[in-house]
């Protein structure tokens, strides 16, 4: 068991893929890119399995997520997911994505016995989609989505980050449109995960910004606790139900208490937190040929360590050194 100090237990595991990404989204990276990790630095596809068994069958882990960068970059993702399916007790399987390669993937996906995705989407206007990904490619990511729902990969949830000057004003439009395709909106405040460590406090656009946004056309009623249980996202009931929109608010309202999530970076390195500044070594272990066992010991001290809280509202807060392409989402 992935247990801490605090009696939080991880059960969800997020695992990136490749560090590389197609977009170049403004809050993540600059637009010539960045140095990418070499081949060798990346944990190979038995190598991820591998991991990713020993998390389940001897540490709890009940839930899987792959990220990136964009993990429908990597060449064995499907054989991968298709792998992990096989692992008893099966996980859960999720994947974060940007979109752009789900209209040929989704199917293949869904037979390898991926449950669901998580689809990036800021903007429904393509020339906003164009300024803040420095891609035209809006239409795919739409072509994308109807790919997964129509392939049976749900609920879709789609992740949008709101930024000052660009599509602050979408949030309504945002959720019509979501409800009217099926699909479950959350809001995510904009984070210091930058590679361009760019990111300002005072100039986000914050939970209560996108609340008081969607309230000029919708009634919110919140759903308590207990439905929330450990998930990042705060929901609100939309004009009575069925439908919902959550808001992520990493930033204003931290939910640290309740998390419950370890990290696998591309390149082998266990993170407790998104915002950690240290990471623990498990690629090491593996090409030592160290023992499950040991590479499960590694693994468990690390979580141990894990902080109480990310430290964000902290004055003496550090944004890590690595962004978010290199973390994992």
């Amino acid at each position: 068991m992935l247990i801490d100090t605090f009696g939080r237990v991880a059960t969800d595991l997020r695992v990136s893929l490749t560090d590389r990404c197609n977009l170049r989204c403004t809050y993540c990276m600059p637009e010539e890119g960045l140095q990418w990790l070499a081949k060798p630095d990346l944990l190979t596809d038995d190598e991820i399995v591998r991991l990713i068994r020993i998390a389940v069958t001897d540490l709890g882990v009940t839930e899987v997520r792959f990220t990136g960068g964009e993990p429908l970059l990597r060449p064995g993702l499907v054989g991968i997911v298709e792998r992990c399916a096989a692992l008893e007790p099966r996980p859960r399987m999720s994947l974060t994505t940007n979109g752009i390669g789900l209209k040929r993937t989704a199917t293949a996906l869904k037979a390898a016995g991926l449950d669901r995705v998580n689809v990036s989407l800021d903007t429904l206007r393509p020339d906003v989609f164009k300024t803040l990904t420095r891609r035209d490619r809006h239409r795919d990511v739409l072509d994308g989505m109807a790919a997964a729902r129509d392939a049976g990969l749900v609920p879709v949830k789609v992740n949008a980050v709101l930024m000052p000057g660009l599509n602050d004003d979408e949030a309504p439009d945002l959720l019509a449109w979501a409800i009217e395709e099926g699909y479950e909106l959350r809001f995510i405040e904009q984070m210091p995960l930058d590679a361009q460590h760019g990111w300002k406090r005072d100039g986000m656009i914050t939970a209560g910004d996108i609340l008081e946004s969607l309230r000029t056309r919708f009634t919110l009623t919140a759903e308590g606790a207990e439905e929330r249980g450990s998930a990042p996202a705060e929901r609100w009931v939309v004009d009575g139900g069925p439908h919902t929109v959550g808001v992520i608010a990493s930033v204003t309202r931290p939910f640290c208490r309740a998390c419950d999530r370890t990290r696998l970076t591309a390149d082998g390195q266990v993170r407790t937190c998104l915002f950690a500044t240290e990471e623990t070594d498990l690629r090491a272990a593996l090409r030592s040929e160290a023992g499950d066992a040991e590479v499960a010991e590694i693994w468990k001290k690390a979580m141990w360590g894990k902080k109480a809280g990310s430290g964000l509202d902290d004055p003496s807060f550090l944004q890590p050194d690595r962004p978010m392409s290199a973390i994992g989402g």
